[in-house]
């Protein structure tokens, strides 16, 4: 496997300064990594949230929201896009910072990150019941539950490869249906489909200015923007697994922005103008209400499938993380050894394991009402997103650094981070931004109040706990 585009030998191989890790298998193809991370990004924000950064927000305040909150993701990806074309290794980010930050932060990074994946599984397995109880009422949530989690366990180990083939036809689904979503709306604008006539754009006009909450409420959605866009950064753990990174990781990088974002911004678009902002903050489907106002029979029943495969997929993109995060930390001894265990065909089977375990959490609905358990798991995920954008960047300009200082030539980087260091500077701040802002949302300072202190817990196990652990084994070793 080679990175470099040069004959000659270059003075420092980026790839020798985070080894790839053996064992895997590169069975990814450049179209299975694009929709392995736009199945991890578009869900359940989009077709259930969406409508409140509306309300929130008004129309045009709303296409401001998800244009910034693209703009931060793409700054990710560009600092992202250096370091796993460079280093295409499957623990991704938590081995940059391990090497590029410290063994700190990659040990409360990586643990960090599972447990946000392996939670958000859970509020997705939640969710997928919670739309099959409509069908079948008479079937408890958590019984769907139980046959969710047996269903993206079998896809998980059989093979990356039918994983990455699953995860393609899942997120097609969504592509679909947002596509559709597009142009039934845009029938309405015009006066094409329905018998209202056309309505152009008459519902961005709030009668109370751009922003009908003030500027501040736009502010305060973008925590909720953001959470939409997180799952982006799949593409860098998938770089472990592809084949050739260094052509197909900057192609899928570019690629996975301008869907995503245009995806995102023209749905928003269409459901401004479509839905008096005061009615979509309070829908609880407005992708529904708008296929609904077309004619088009069963209109529920076809959004409702839609969240569901929306939902299948992100909780089939997260096991996928998960597993190959638990690997990689268990090669550098950050987890427990038999978690770097492989079967037959190259798929960490204890790390899907254990992380299932965790994502039982979804069972908490035999004892709990559904909905309060989605939201308790909901609120536990909101900040870890930010922390790893800013965590990617902040490795970036290190990796940069200690290229450079160890004699390296920029032109021996296939891709490279634009606008270095203000970029990733800029990056950190936003994010960091981001992260303040949850202190002025009532119903999300509770991300604060748990998540922080998690954080805090982990690196403290780290540095009083298992370093000493690391130092006497290797003491023992020597």
């Amino acid at each position: 496997m080679t990175t470099l585009t040069t004959s000659i030998k270059p003075a420092v191989n980026p790839e020798e300064l985070v080894p790839e890790k053996k064992g895997l298998n590169r069975g990814l193809k450049s179209r299975h990594m694009m929709m392995i991370s736009i199945g991890g990004t578009i869900g359940t924000g989009l077709f259930l949230g969406s409508g409140q950064v509306v309300g929130e927000a008004g129309p045009i305040g709303a296409v401001l929201a998800y244009l910034f909150g693209g703009l931060v993701m793409y700054m990710a990806l560009l600092c992202l896009g250096e370091l796993a074309v460079a280093m295409p290794v499957s623990g991704s980010f938590q081995s940059y910072a391990l090497k590029f930050i410290s063994p700190g932060v990659g040990f409360t990074v990586g643990w960090l990150y599972w447990i946000n994946w392996a939670v958000c599984i859970a509020a997705d397995f939640t969710a997928a019941g919670i739309i099959m109880v409509l069908w079948f009422p008479n079937i408890s949530i958590w019984i769907w539950s139980v046959f969710f989690i047996a269903l993206i366990a079998a896809l998980n180990l059989i093979s990356v490869k039918a994983y990455g083939e699953m995860e393609f036809w899942f997120a097609s689904i969504k592509v679909t249906a947002i596509i559709a979503f597009i142009l039934a709306g845009a029938g309405l604008m015009f006066g094409v489909v329905g018998n209202e006539g056309a309505i152009g754009f008459s519902n961005f006009e709030t009668g109370a200015g751009l922003f009908p909450n003030g500027g501040w409420a736009l502010f305060l959605t973008m925590i909720t923007v953001v959470y939409s866009f997180q799952g982006a950064e799949l593409v860098g753990v998938t770089a472990g697994e592809c084949e050739e990174p260094g052509k197909n990781v900057p192609k899928v990088i570019k690629g996975v922005v301008f869907r995503i974002v245009l995806f995102y911004v023209f749905a928003i678009i269409v459901l401004g103008a479509t839905i008096p902002y005061k009615e979509a903050g309070v829908m609880e489907s407005p992708f529904a209400y708008v296929f609904g106002r077309i004619g088009l029979p069963i209109a529920k029943d076809i959004v409702s499938f839609v969240v569901l495969t929306s939902a299948l997929s992100a909780g089939n993109s997260a096991l996928y993380v998960c597993s190959r995060l638990r690997w990689s930390m268990a090669k550098d001894g950050d987890a427990p050894k038999w978690l770097s265990h492989l079967n037959s065909r190259g798929v960490p089977i204890n790390g899907v394991f254990l992380t299932l375990l965790l994502s039982s959490l979804s069972l908490l609905t035999s004892v709990y009402a559904a909905d309060t358990v989605y939201l308790w798991l909901m609120s536990s995920v909101g900040l870890t997103g930010c922390l790893i954008w800013i965590v990617i960047s902040w490795c970036q300009i290190n990796f940069r650094k200690r290229f450079l200082k160890l004699g390296g030539d920029l032109k021996d980087l296939v891709f490279q981070t634009p606008l270095y260091p203000v970029l990733p500077i800029v990056a950190i701040i936003l994010n960091l931004s981001i992260i303040a802002s949850l202190a002025f949302v009532e119903d999300q300072q509770i991300v604060l109040v748990t998540g922080l202190p998690v954080v805090a817990v982990i690196y403290l196990y780290y540095i009083f706990i298992h370093s000493k652990r690391e130092t006497k084994s290797e003491t023992v070793a020597k």
